[in-house]
């Protein structure tokens, strides 16, 4: 089946929090297997944006949304879409490292576990995802002889690396990241990054950022926010080196955020 040539396009999406309005009039098309980073100051909408992607702002019972929101080509509030199913093809990676109170394998297999309740699966495919979801972020060699080791005993950069393994056995198409690099330091940092450019071979990257030399060295595209707008959507170059928006080229230069 051909890669479609957007994973996600919105359409006059609007949110709200109680009588708040986070998101304006949002539309936008996300391509399939690049980086996007959303961009702009605290309180713009970037990750309340990020979270309606594979609607993690519903279990706010307090948010009202409108408009449309596809992904992979479904409208993801049509009745039958199943909340479970979208989230096993958009993963979600958060600010901190959150790997389960569980053993390396155990946090990579999880996934694998919930979602086959009925069928056990045999040893062999388990130890076999596990394998390749490391090899993907770049860890097997560090961990494969301390599978047992418990998640939140290893370094901050191995648990957030973990953190985009676990999603990964599930065979997802999209992953969401909502400033993956926040708790890191500067040798952590590179190596996230090097690992996004690897993992757009395969997956459709969204990154919240706001970290403006991080946005223009590991992305293909920004998106800039400003109070629930999207102000500004081009490639990365295009837009830090020629920003057609008075907006844009304030925040970029830091008159503001």
């Amino acid at each position: 089946m051909d890669t479609p040539e957007y994973s996600i396009t919105t359409r006059g999406l609007n949110l709200w929090y109680g009588q708040f309005q986070a998101l304006v009039d949002v539309s936008l098309d996300i391509p399939a297997r690049r980086i996007t980073a959303l961009i702009g100051p605290s309180g713009c909408g970037k990750t309340t944006l990020l979270r309606c992607f594979n609607r993690l702002n519903e279990r706010l019972g307090y948010v009202t949304t409108h408009g449309e929101i596809r992904v992979l080509g479904r409208n993801i509030y049509d009745p039958d879409v199943s909340l479970i199913e979208l989230r096993k093809a958009v993963g979600m990676v958060f600010q901190r490292p959150n790997p389960l109170p569980l053993s390396v394998y155990e946090n990579l297999v999880f996934g694998l576990r919930v979602h086959h309740r009925r069928h056990a699966l045999r040893r062999a495919v388990l130890d076999a995802a596990v394998e390749q979801a490391l090899r993907e972020v770049g860890l097997w060699d560090d961990l494969k002889d301390r599978l047992d080791t418990p998640a939140p005993r290893l370094q901050l950069e191995q648990q957030q690396k973990l953190c985009i393994a676990r999603l990964l056995p599930l065979k997802p198409q999209v992953i969401l990241m909502d400033e993956p690099c926040s708790a890191l330091d500067v040798n952590g940092t590179r190596a996230i990054e090097e690992l996004l450019f690897a993992l757009r071979e395969h997956y459709t990257l969204v990154v919240v950022t706001h970290n403006m030399a991080q946005a223009r060295r590991a992305s293909d595209e920004c998106i800039f926010m400003l109070l629930g707008r999207v102000i500004e959507h081009r490639r990365t170059e295009d837009l830090f080196l020629n920003p057609r928006q008075p907006q844009t080229a304030e925040y970029i230069e830091g008159r503001y955020g």
